[in-house]
């Protein structure tokens, strides 16, 4: 045969004189005396493969947490941020857990320190464009009519 040169280790007549069949390769090399192969050879498939694993996914996120908890950590108050919720705003009071975010004129929120995504370059939260409310454009045609 093609996997056992030792045809008797996969069929032999039994103590009842029947003939039985061995279908499990590693068994019947083992009772024919031969090596299934070398131990550390087979483990180099394995190891590659966490190697891989390291330099792709695990090294990787490690640098992004790292590089993510050293900005979160030198947060001050004026910095303008983005939220994982998406909530851009100015850091108007922080301490050592908690975040208060201006996200319009007087309006603040309070989140977590970790939960800011990304720190924003300055002027970037009076760039953003904002719509006028419904009282402040009627506000603007009631001075533009009386003025």
């Amino acid at each position: 045969m093609a996997f056992c040169d030792n045809i008797d280790a996969l069929i032999w007549l039994d103590e009842h004189g029947w003939y039985s069949m061995n279908f499990f390769i590693s068994d019947a090399l083992a009772q024919s005396g031969e090596q299934a192969g070398g131990g550390l050879i087979s483990l180099i498939p394995l190891v590659l493969i966490f190697v891989l694993f390291y330099f792709l996914l695990i090294r990787p996120q490690q640098k992004r947490t790292k590089k993510h908890k050293e900005m979160v950590g030198a947060l001050q108050v004026g910095d303008e941020v983005v939220t994982n919720g998406g909530a851009v705003g100015r850091i108007s009071n922080l301490d050592e857990n908690f975040i208060q975010l201006e996200i319009a004129t007087s309006v603040v929120i309070q989140v977590q320190r970790h939960a800011i995504a990304q720190l924003m370059p300055d002027g970037t939260y009076k760039a953003i464009p904002r719509k006028k409310s419904k009282a402040s454009k009627r506000k603007a045609q009631s001075q533009k009519e009386s003025g």
